[in-house]
């Protein structure tokens, strides 16, 4: 069977589920050092039980996505079904990891601004503001926002209504062809 209104199509939906989730995270202000933004990507893959649309982005990206709860406070998420759920993801006091390393802040500090004072009026170090931040991380977690999994559902929205037509085009096609061959 010529599958190529189907490939096209799953090409469409990469595409859109790419762009989407770009601008979510835009929206959101998650944008901050672009990697995530840059990172985010899919391949149309063919083999003998048909395509496959696998995306890709960096490893903190579920992270970000579904969110983490906090030692106080639980986070949830939509999915790609629309359902809340709670976040798979949390900040547990195992071996005294009850909240992001501090260091890891520390360009995130620089790149937002980031520069409070004490009740003295003077400014605070880094160390201590990252240290503060991560505490309060820690305790309430990151809440997630859903920049892939909304994205994802309005896509299967969209362009499932579509898929068939792209089947039927490619059956068409093939049909044709098939017809032609044998007329010969």
């Amino acid at each position: 069977m010529d599958t190529q209104a189907l490939e096209r199509y799953l090409n469409s939906f990469g595409k859109y589920i790419v762009k989407q989730a770009r601008t979510k995270l835009t929206k959101g202000k998650k944008n901050v050092s672009k990697k995530l933004y840059n990172s985010i990507r899919y391949e149309v893959t063919a083999d003998n039980n048909g395509f496959t649309v696998d995306f890709f982005m960096s490893s903190y990206a579920k992270f970000l996505d579904k969110g983490v709860s906090g030692t106080q406070a639980k986070r949830r998420y939509k999915d790609y079904k629309g359902q809340t759920k709670s976040s798979p993801y949390s900040y547990k006091n195992r071996e005294g990891h009850s909240q992001p390393p501090s260091k890891a802040l520390d360009r995130w500090i620089v790149k937002r601004g980031i520069a409070p004072r004490d009740e003295k009026g003077k400014f605070m170090s880094r160390k201590s503001i990252s240290f503060l931040i991560a505490r309060s991380i820690g305790r309430k977690g990151i809440q997630g926002i859903s920049f892939f999994q909304k994205p994802l559902m309005l896509g299967l929205k969209k362009f499932g209504k579509e898929m068939l037509g792209a089947i039927k085009e490619d059956i068409l096609n093939t049909l044709d062809k098939e017809t032609i061959t044998q007329i010969k």
